[in-house]
């Protein structure tokens, strides 16, 4: 029997912090603007990287839920883009959030967003290791020796040629895609409401 310093993390805890850190956010999101606007050539190529960047972000998730799948806690997974780093889901849920502070133009909104759910989710990922670590000893600590935590380390890219996923994971979390694609219409609504004046607005660079 495990003792609760090994059980898995709390995913509901997960999703629940996330929830606040991006509630926290709101105001920020909605009652400021740039500062210092772009020109409207220089603003669109902000706005258009961003929304790549979200739209890469989902993909990124996609790619790795179907190395993971329904197999986490249950196996050291080091393949694909878990050859890179150990946590990929948070890679690119920290890759969109950031997207989603470009589309809004302001630099400091865009730092401060990407800031505290990148600390938030390592703070989730340190706790999800001392499960694996316990669960799987030497081989984790081996693969975590030799890969960064979040951060990818390009280079190592490793993947079979073939590779199984399974389908109700996926489909679970298509929900969680739709949550991150969200994010550019609200960016587009929020910036026509501050267009016509509809939200009163501080400038924030």
């Amino acid at each position: 029997m495990k003792t609760a310093a090994v059980l898995p993390a709390n995913q509901k805890r997960r999703i629940n912090t996330l929830r606040a850190v991006m509630l926290v956010m709101v105001p920020l999101v909605l009652f400021t603007r740039p500062g210092l606007p772009l020109g409207e050539g220089v603003m669109d190529l902000v706005e258009s990287t961003g929304m790549l960047l979200v739209i890469a972000g989902v993909l990124g998730r996609f790619w790795s839920i179907l190395y993971i799948g329904s197999r986490k806690n249950a196996l050291v997974m080091q393949d694909g883009p878990y050859s890179m780093c150990r946590h990929p889901l948070y890679l690119f849920s920290t890759l969109a959030v950031f997207g989603f502070g470009l589309m809004l133009g302001s630099l400091i909104l865009t730092v401060l967003m990407t800031t505290l759910v990148f600390l938030v989710l390592s703070d989730i990922a340190r706790k999800e290791e001392a499960f694996l670590r316990a669960e799987f000893g030497p081989a984790y600590d081996a693969y975590a020796a030799r890969t960064p935590r979040i951060l990818p380390r390009l280079r190592q890219f490793s993947s079979p040629a073939t590779v199984t996923f399974d389908t109700g994971t996926l489909r679970r979390n298509f929900f969680d895609a739709l949550v991150f694609l969200s994010l550019i219409p609200v960016s587009e609504l929020t910036e026509h409401l501050k267009d016509i004046h509809t939200l009163p607005t501080l400038p924030l660079f």
